[in-house]
């Protein structure tokens, strides 16, 4: 399917109208950037494999019968997707305490928690992305409290299911940030990527860090890092 209108230029990725009104084309550029794009590079390479794991991930998840936008690869750097309307909502899952979280609870970074941590935040990049509870998303008419519960529901389905493959891959799925739209019929499904962007991974045995905080603490070797977690994937999935 070509792509028609450019309707969407972030960062990180763009989106294109097709032909179908319910389809759009997900283009991932190799672009990285970080701390609300104060730091940028291009990375030769990295829009290729962000895509790739996007669309193992998504059609592992189909495959579970959690519902995504992902229809299929169509090519190295594109994923064929339903048009949703976003969410303007991060649900952000924290397996391991990793990052801003251990900084605001003078936890250690890599320590267990005893339940899986949820957050919400905002997805205002004009406001900083703020942390916010449901009754301020149900206020600020961005989400009801059951289409919350029904995100947190999939949350955890998402969660369960790619701890359990991240493990099976050698991998530590520390956190993860999940986007969720509804389609012109009214379902709620899971949107954006699912990739290193997205989500902090790490090495299972030594903890080396294989996701964009190589790029955010200069770490070195990023697309390096991103294609260990490809191949590895790869090596589970097919």
């Amino acid at each position: 399917m070509d792509r028609q209108q450019l309707v969407f230029d972030g960062y990180e990725k763009q989106i294109y109208s097709t032909a179908d009104p319910d389809t759009v084309i997900l283009h991932f550029k190799d672009d990285i950037t970080a701390y609300d794009n104060i730091r940028r590079a291009k990375l030769t390479g990295k829009g290729a494999v962000n895509c790739g794991i996007s669309a193992l991930l998504f059609a592992h998840l189909g495959g579970k019968h959690i519902a995504t936008h992902f229809i299929e690869k169509i090519s190295a750097d594109e994923l064929l997707c339903r048009k949703v309307t976003p969410i303007p909502i991060e649900l952000v899952v924290h397996n391991y305490i990793a990052g801003s979280l251990a900084d605001k609870l003078d936890l250690p970074e890599g320590m267990k928690p005893s339940t899986v941590i949820y957050d919400l935040r905002y997805n205002s990049s004009e406001l900083g992305d703020p942390l916010i509870n449901d009754s301020q998303a149900v206020a600020l008419g961005i989400a009801s409290f059951s289409e919350l519960g029904e995100m947190y529901d999939t949350a955890r389905k998402i969660n369960s299911c790619l701890v359990k493959l991240f493990d099976a891959a050698g991998l530590k799925f520390v956190d993860m940030k999940l986007q969720f739209g509804k389609t012109s019929d009214g379902a709620l499904i899971v949107s954006d990527e699912i990739s290193p962007d997205t989500c902090r991974i790490w090495d299972a045995d030594t903890d080396e860090k294989l996701d964009k905080d190589r790029f955010r603490h200069d770490l070195g070797n990023i697309v390096d890092a991103y294609g260990s977690v490809y191949q590895k994937l790869k090596n589970i999935l097919g």
